[in-house]
């Protein structure tokens, strides 16, 4: 057997060692004694990036990777985006980087130095997460600063305006996420629901308000889970299948 031999180690912050080992042509990236990565399994790494970007189905999108890793994912997404396209590798751990333009170099074939790729040093949530944001200037000078997708968190209540999804995107913001909005709603209209079954014993004036079975059916597709779940539980066993039971 081939031993393996050691690489390097880098620490992860606030976290354990990694170290990186070679086995013949192999690597792995292991922490503890949990193998994180190995070069020879790479598909759901790729798959990652060629799903991606056929769900994107746009010419030239700007892609963020959330960690290098051994770069499985970054070499996919280069061999399917067009000349035009954007990736940002965002990573933790600067020795990562290293192994892959060095002792990894001839598995990275070159992908951190394509003009497409940038990479950016940290924690890929602060790179496209900026908080409490007061105004649409703010949101520009941090778009303008960072080479990465700027999300806005767009939380009732706060600090700033809730902005038009048109104004956020003239400031150069690319992900808008509304966390609780829903719920704040469904509980107010719950609250306000108790308070009329208090005052008049019924929720007669509500109905509009409310959601039709037949809707949330519809939704659902409750009727195509009844025809699933009938094909699962009423089945009948074959001769040769209640013989082996019978024998079991």
């Amino acid at each position: 057997m081939v031993p393996r031999e050691l690489l390097g180690t880098a620490r992860v912050p606030g976290g354990e060692d990694l170290r990186l080992f070679r086995r013949g042509a192999d690597f792995m990236i292991v922490l503890d004694r949990n193998e994180l990565m190995n070069s020879r399994m790479s598909g759901s790494e790729e798959a990652l990036a060629v799903m991606t970007i056929e769900r994107l189905a746009r010419p030239a999108p700007h892609l963020l990777i959330g960690g290098y890793g051994m770069g499985f994912t970054l070499r996919a997404a280069l061999a399917a985006l067009g000349p035009k396209a954007r990736v940002t590798v965002a990573e933790l751990v600067p020795e990562i980087i290293q192994w892959a333009r060095g002792p990894m170099a001839e598995l990275t074939a070159g992908a951190l130095d394509d003009p497409r790729v940038s990479v950016r040093m940290g924690d890929v949530a602060d790179a496209i997460f900026p908080e409490a944001m007061r105004d649409l200037a703010e949101f520009e000078a941090m778009a303008s600063a960072v080479d990465v997708p700027i999300l806005a968190n767009m939380t009732e209540f706060g600090k700033s305006e809730l902005f038009r999804v048109d104004q956020l995107r003239d400031a150069g913001v690319r992900i808008v996420i509304w966390p609780v909005s829903l719920l704040r709603i469904a509980m107010g209209a719950a609250g306000r629901a108790l308070d009329e079954l208090t005052a008049a014993g019924n929720l007669t004036a509500k109905l509009g308000e409310m959601q039709h079975r037949a809707d949330l059916y519809d939704l659902v597709d409750y009727e195509g889970y009844t025809r699933f779940d009938s094909s699962v539980f009423d089945f009948t066993l074959s001769t040769r299948q209640n013989e082996s039971i019978d024998r079991g």
